[in-house]
């Protein structure tokens, strides 16, 4: 199985510099062979294989001698990297690939040859490198991803094959559905109410003092550069109070359960609605499910996704009545047929849970939703790898 520790490091100054040459030498590269791709296929209707894609490279460092300076199979990854971008788009998994922008996340990925040495890494080229190893892994180093966010803090993110496989389904005790919202984050089919944090909300005057400012500098400044560093860290401490909220929710639910049902939303579309736009982007439903999913593959749970087109809110799960419209607004109701009164919310997700238990009942694990299941066969093994928090202690630089 397939697992990722990530690990915060802090480079010295001269190893920055190296690392943003390798940066810049990997996203130059993989700009230039994506334009090559596209050109291709305008002309002649065929894509490129990653081989010839990495067959480019002895003449363009002929060509251009700054390419040498990052280590080789840096280079290589990317043609990887690209190939498995395009596999993923023509299997409709993902958008087609774009161009990377150098004020961006910039990251390099090493194939091989990069080991620990106690509290550093030996990472080629770039030397040994102060890691914060706050925790220990078992298992066979894939792949080490190092990365730079915008708000200039170093990670390496380190997968490993440990050798065990995946673990069985455990016996099903309890089962729960999960109704997400924006007013309660989470409302759970065990009356549970989880409230929404509103973590953009609350640093929004933060946000906005320091875009003013960034907005007033001049262009291509010392100054500008310093503005827009400071609103990256906004944006990074956004994201990581968003994290922390997710991952122990997340883990809670998985802990107590054995079967966690939640509704497969259609979040590109809901956040076409002008008003809610922001606020869906902000909570994090996306992320919420993704966490939810490889913890419980990592933990044996079941986790199951119910079509999005299932009346949860409209059903009574007393009686199976369905009204016919139910506006928003309408927080409760009560049922015409039974006469049980209804929470909106805490109904939804009693249905949810019910309809997961159907599901595994017929002998499937999940349901498909339509245009949403992916083909057969995978591109790499990083879709695999299941991110490791726990024993994760919280970065306090």
């Amino acid at each position: 199985m397939y697992k990722a520790y990530k690990y915060r490091i802090h480079p010295t100054s001269e190893q920055e510099t190296l690392l943003a040459k390798s940066f810049g030498c990997a996203r130059w590269f993989w700009n230039y062979a994506l334009n090559l791709c596209q050109e291709t296929y305008k002309t002649t209707g065929k894509g490129l294989t990653r081989a010839y894609i990495q067959g480019l490279l002895p003449a363009l460092k002929k060509e251009y001698e700054w390419l040498t300076e990052p280590y080789s199979q840096c280079l290589q990854v990317v043609a990887l990297n690209l190939s498995t971008a395009y596999k993923n788009f023509f299997d409709k998994r993902a958008m087609l690939p774009k161009f990377k922008s150098k004020h961006g996340r910039q990251s390099i990925s090493y194939p091989q040859n990069v080991k620990f040495d106690g509290d550093k890494i030996n990472l080629p080229k770039i030397g040994l490198v102060h890691c914060q190893r706050h925790r220990d892994f078992e298992g066979t180093i894939k792949t080490v991803t190092v990365s730079r966010n915008p708000d200039g803090k170093h990670f390496v993110s380190v997968l490993v094959d440990d050798g065990k496989a995946n673990p069985k389904l455990v016996s099903v005790d309890k089962a729960i559905g999960i109704d997400v919202g924006l007013t309660h984050f989470a409302i759970t089919s065990d009356g549970s109410k989880f409230d929404n944090p509103k973590l953009f909300a609350k640093h929004q005057r933060n946000l906005k003092r320091k875009q003013q400012k960034l907005s007033k500098k001049k262009k291509d400044s010392q100054n500008r550069k310093k503005a827009r560093l400071a609103v990256a860290k906004v944006h990074a401490k956004i994201a990581r109070c968003r994290e922390d909220f997710l991952h122990k929710l997340s883990r809670k639910i998985v802990n107590e359960n054995q079967v966690i049902a939640v509704e497969n939303l259609n979040i590109k579309g809901l956040v076409k609605n002008h008003n809610l736009a922001k606020a869906i982007s902000d909570v994090g439903w996306g992320m919420f499910c993704t966490m939810l999913k490889y913890k419980a593959e990592s933990e044996g749970r079941q986790y199951i996704e119910i079509d999005r087109w299932f009346p949860s809110s409209k059903t009574c799960h007393v009686c199976l009545n369905r009204v016919d419209n139910l506006n928003l607004d309408v927080r409760a109701w009560t049922c015409k047929h039974c006469g049980t009164h209804h929470d909106r919310d805490v109904n939804a997700a009693i249905n949810i849970r019910n309809e997961a238990l159907r599901i595994i009942s017929l002998g499937t694990s999940e349901s498909a939703c339509g245009g949403d299941v992916s083909r057969s066969g995978k591109t790499s093994v990083l879709l695999d790898a299941i991110p490791v928090e726990s024993g994760s202690q919280p970065c306090t630089a």
